[in-house]
């Protein structure tokens, strides 16, 4: 959708189109002599932070009173300052400020953080061309249609169209490894036919509004020569240098700004941060909605038996209680109303008021565990792990989907040349000392073991190697200086990793590249002698051919044309009988995880390549249809070609990259991969990776099997979403819960391979029936697929797809990793988010919620530590709800003591170091994590079963010491029966838990004697003078004390005892927990929850 083309005379009618925006070139008039009005576009801030100074308060309040607790806190507090209730304001109202304020100074203190990273951006001095001059500038004040200047190493600003280079080629290379994670070097183009000197230049652009996709663009470029007919140049992504790139072997460049600030494509794959909660909390904010019902209802009786009490004659107004005047006067409905309200605050104890600053205190304490584990510290970086969000530590062991990101992540993105085949005949690199020429046969067809391909085969293979690339050799480089960037090693930069690494393995050979002058490409061959081509056309890579060619002329006059891309799109264009002999060399590579690429030539007459020449050069002007054009003009040339040989190249895995991948999969969690990469580069990491194993069929949903029907894109997608899922949902057999299908031999495992521009046919269809039908048969797919793998994944696309597996039946718990600032939109989407202290920036790291320098760190930090954090705040939970049902009426000083002292630090030290089961086996046995999945400790069974525990207990102690003892002090000891039923569920005692439990019983018998035992000049009634010294004089309150306790631990250690041990692997636990030294059986080392004979 462009404005119309420009009539003759030179006046040119714009008009304005929705999607379409026009700039005028260092803010120019376009003819000079028409006036000009500077269109309005935003600025170039970019703002990530959620607060400012003046809305900080309003809005962190407004967040924080949206959690059940915080609110119904406050409402009670209100109450009781408005209303005249039996206890104090300061009883809820100190826990909730509490509560508030440290949330508030965390997240204050987290958006200051990101204020000070966006002024770093927004403060960067840029230079502006101006009228001729060049003056500094912030970042954040460049306009649209300014003229900037980078030089070499720096970040671009804002997305810019490139006018002028300071290359002879008018070229110049970038890196994109912020936005799409590949630290490759990219080639980028002037605009054609630009003046050299931009003060002379007058132009504008076309181009379409921003839009998140960081492959595509379309625009064009008028230019206006002294009343001349303006010359139209179209302009493409090859055009536009991106916001966060940065400019490399470029000494600078002059560029346009075409979007800024927030409308750049960098800030639009930004996802804002959104506060993330945890499925325990959720379940907390549930058992509380229960807890308040009966707390409403139980005010409601009383307040009921009140009214229906003294309506009695006599009842209503005794004669120690009379009635003032007010009291009489107020009205008979607001007085009920109030009771209400004060009997609601006298049960107020029933919502556990502690239990959220304890739960907070346990989080945030807990945490230090991660910070502190040394197995997570990296003698490389000198780091170990970070915690920069606390509050979802137990959902580390509730995952159930992991997303990661491939390079840096999965891989250390350095290619390495592993061998080669030439002709069917195996050549593997060894020490070149071993043989003269370097190579070394290794296996290949039996009758050829010891023999190898002719030497003009072999060179011929070689000279395809060093010529068939983009590879640039790099200008500041002296000789033999490696550089630290991998890409550049040795002075050489690339557009792709792996063609550094086909360049390299020439190298090892005999043969080198020695660099492209004017179009003259030179090699040094065995001999020591150079050999020169002329470069005539490069017919670049793309993803759906995918392959590349170029097409030289020797200095002999031969028009050469050689040919490298994946097998499955050289084998069609070559002669048959040359690809038997290759096929099982590449099909093993491929098994093994290694990239493997087919290498072809062909020879091509005067006449051929002269039409091809011609095709080309009509194609390249077009501006309509430029893209399908090209592309058939290269499926015309790269026919009838001869197949040379092939090589298998290593993308090294990180270290136990799939070892880790291979636990996780055992713990029933989804491994999916989503990377900017290419799918064949994708495909052979997930390989090494274990992700796909070699008897998985790879279900293909890509812009290439879209092509291959020859129908309509829409058409083929909806048949390739059917056929799939019938294939892996329809007529697969039933999974059973918690069995990963990879488990049974017996059943087809299936990968799934999809691509962004396929992704975004099927979340943004153009009809909304069929989106949604996509979607849903595209997710069925997904779900019932061992492993899936993403590949050409914009940021933007990458949080899509969390975001729709988050949203999905069951709302499945998701985490994704990665370590580039392209993955940060994914981190911030799934629920758990963590960051690989890896090479590419900091951003995946400081938006991450836990940052760890390795991937193999992963494993344990789910395993073991998820695990144990689940089920510690679990038992946190449990207990405090279980608390309340043995809560009786005290003395003021009793309640205060009793939620901190008493009861609140021994659940805080066993929620802190309990190892119900030890953390090698935990590591050994991934399959353990499936056992805590789907929030399995905190359903409504097991709470149920919590509540009517402590309710039985309450009744019993009341009840018991009413009938054996007349004495009601005796009810104190409810809070000695809990700290012995703690200590029966502890498994893993530690010098902190002895300290706390019993320390905490020493100090109740501590604090009744010095609570009870002196006269207080300040108290105005002191209701428990000598009652405790009293009540443990007599023998009968020691014998009550002792039976009540019996009666109460009982059930508790006969269920213990007598419990046996249950699910498929606790045999296999109790052996192996036998064999390490901090417990003996499965009683003791598996988790005691008594909630598990309520699932």
């Amino acid at each position: 959708p462009h404005p119309t083309p420009p009539r003759k005379g030179g006046k040119r009618y714009c008009f304005w189109l929705v999607d379409s925006r026009t700039i005028y070139v260092g803010h120019r008039p376009c003819p000079a002599s028409e006036p000009f009005i500077p269109p309005k576009f935003c600025d170039n801030r970019i703002v990530s932070s959620k607060y400012t100074v003046w809305n900080f308060l309003p809005k962190n309040l407004f967040e924080q009173f949206r959690r059940i607790a915080n609110f119904y806190f406050l409402i009670i507090f209100l109450v009781q300052v408005i209303v005249d209730t039996p206890t104090s304001p300061v009883t809820s109202g100190l826990p909730l400020f509490f509560v508030i304020t440290v949330t508030a100074i965390k997240q204050g203190y987290e958006d200051w953080l990101r204020h000070k990273a966006d002024n770093e951006v927004n403060k960067y001095p840029v230079t502006v061309l101006e009228d001729g001059r060049r003056i500094r500038k912030e970042s954040e004040k460049i306009k649209v249609g300014d003229v900037v200047q980078v030089e070499e190493d720096e970040t671009f600003p804002c997305d810019l169209i490139l006018l002028q280079s300071s290359r002879d080629d008018d070229t110049c290379f970038v890196t994109t490894a912020s936005l799409d994670g590949e630290s490759n070097h990219k080639t980028h183009y002037t605009v054609p036919d630009t003046e050299k000197d931009l003060e002379s230049l007058n132009a504008t652009i076309e181009c379409e509004q921003p839009q998140p996709d960081l492959y595509k663009f379309v625009g064009r470029m008028h230019i206006y020569k002294n009343n001349q007919e303006p010359a139209v140049r179209s302009l493409g992504p090859e055009n536009l240098l991106l916001k966060g790139a940065t400019l490399k072997n470029t000494q600078k460049i002059c560029g346009v700004a075409v979007y800024t600030g927030m409308e750049t494509k960098m800030a639009l794959n930004y996802q804002g941060k959104s506060q993330k909660r945890s499925v325990v909390e959720k379940s907390i904010n549930a058992f509380l909605l229960v807890y308040l019902c009966i707390l409403v209802s139980k005010a409601l009786v009383c307040t009921t038996l009140k009214y229906v009490w003294q309506s009695k004659p006599g009842q209503d107004e005794p004669w120690y209680n009379e009635k003032t005047q007010r009291e009489k006067d107020t009205n008979l409905y607001l007085k009920m109303f109030t009771d209400f309200l004060s009997f609601m605050v006298l049960f107020n104890f029933i919502i556990p008021v502690s239990m959220y600053v304890t739960v907070e205190m346990q989080k945030f304490l807990g945490s230090f565990f991660i910070t502190w584990d040394k197995d997570f510290f990296d003698p490389e970086i000198k780091e170990g792990a970070l915690v920069n969000t606390s509050d979802l530590n137990e959902e580390l062991g509730q995952v159930e989907y992991v997303f990661t990101d491939k390079t840096g992540t999965l891989t250390q993105n350095n290619m390495e040349f592993i061998e080669c085949c030439i002709d069917g005949f195996q050549y593997k690199y060894r020490d070149a000392s071993s043989e003269l020429d370097g190579f070394c046969v290794t296996d290949g067809p039996v009758s050829k073991l010891q023999q190898k391909a002719g030497r003009e085969k072999e060179e011929l293979f070689l000279r395809a190697l060093c010529l068939c690339h983009t590879v640039q050799v790099k200008e500041s480089t002296e000789q033999g200086q490696d550089q630290v960037d991998g890409l550049t090693d040795q002075g050489f930069i690339a557009s792709s990793p792996d063609e550094i690494a086909l360049v390299k393995g020439a190298m090892r050979y005999g043969f080198t590249f020695l660099g492209l002058e004017s179009k003259t490409m030179k090699i040094l061959n065995r001999n020591n002698d150079v050999e020169k081509y002329e470069l005539l056309h490069v017919l670049n890579f793309d993803p759906v051919r995918r392959r590349m060619s170029v097409i030289v002329r020797s200095t002999s006059g031969d028009t050469l044309l050689f040919c490298k891309g994946a097998d499955s799109s050289i084998f069609p264009r070559v002669r048959q009988e040359e690809v038997e002999r290759i096929r099982m060399h590449v099909e093993r590579n491929a098994t093994e995880g290694y990239r493997t690429l087919c290498v072809a030539y062909k020879h091509l007459s005067a006449v051929e390549y002269a039409q091809a020449d011609a095709g080309l050069r009509e194609a390249r002007l077009a501006l309509q249809d430029r893209e399908e054009k090209l592309m058939a003009v290269y499926n015309q040339v790269e026919t009838g070609m001869s197949l040379i040989g092939a090589t298998a190249v290593e993308d090294r895995l990180q270290e136990e990259a799939a070892e880790t991948m291979e636990a996780l999969q055992g713990a029933g969690i989804k491994v999916w991969v989503l990377t900017g990469d290419k799918m064949e580069t994708a495909k052979s990491t997930c390989y090494a990776c274990r992700l796909f194993q070699r008897n998985t069929e790879l279900l293909e949903l890509t812009v290439r099997t879209l092509e291959d029907g020859g129908r309509r894109r829409e058409e083929r997608l909806h048949e390739l979403l059917l056929e799939y899922h019938k294939k892996a949902v329809q007529d697969a057999p039933p999974v059973k819960a918690g069995v990963t299908r990879s488990w049974s031999s017996a059943n087809q495992d299936y990968g799934f391979i999809v691509d962004g521009a396929t992704l975004s046919m099927v979340l943004n269809s153009s009809s909304d029936s069929n989106s949604s039908r996509y979607k849903n048969l595209f997710l069925q797919i997904c779900q019932n697929c061992t492993a899936v793998l993403c590949c050409r994944m914009a940021p933007l696309q990458k949080a899509q797809i969390v975001k729709m597996v988050k949203n999905s039946k069951g709302n499945p718990i998701t985490l994704s990793i990665g370590d580039g600032a392209n993955d940060v939109s994914m981190i911030l989407e799934a629920h758990v988010g963590i960051g690989i202290k890896g090479k590419e920036g900091r951003q995946a790291v400081r938006n991450s919620d836990y940052a760890i320098p390795k991937l193999k760190h992963l494993k344990k930090l789910l395993l073991a530590h998820g695990h144990l954090y689940y089920v510690r705040i679990a038992h946190l939970v449990q207990y405090f709800f279980y608390k309340v049902g043995t809560t009786p009426l005290y003395d003021a000083a009793y309640l205060t003591m009793y939620n901190i002292c008493f009861t609140s630090m021994p659940i805080l030290a066993y929620s802190l170091l309990e190892q119900h089961i030890c953390i090698e086996v935990l590591l050994d046995n991934a399959t353990l994590y499936r056992e805590i999945a789907k929030n399995a400790m905190l359903r409504w069974g097991p709470f149920l079963y919590w509540t009517i525990l402590g309710v039985f207990h309450g009744l019993l102690f009341f009840f018991g010491v009413r009938y054996l003892f007349s004495n009601p002090a005796l009810q104190d000891n409810g809070q000695v029966f809990q700290i012995f039923n703690l200590a029966l569920d502890t498994r893993h005692w530690t010098w902190i838990n002895h300290f706390v439990i019993w320390g905490s019983l020493a100090f109740y018998v501590f604090f009744s004697f010095f609570w009870g035992g002196i006269i207080w000049p300040f108290l105005r009634q002191q209701r428990l003078y000598f009652v405790f010294a009293n009540m443990l004089s007599s023998v009968s309150a020691w014998l009550v004390i002792i039976l009540l306790i019996l009666l109460s631990l009982l059930p508790e250690i006969l269920l213990v005892v007598f419990r046996k041990p249950r699910g498929p692997h606790s045999r296999q636990v109790q052996l192996t927990c036998t064999h390490y030294s901090h417990t003996v059986d499965y009683g003791v080392c598996s988790t005691n929850i008594r909630s598990q004979l309520f699932l």
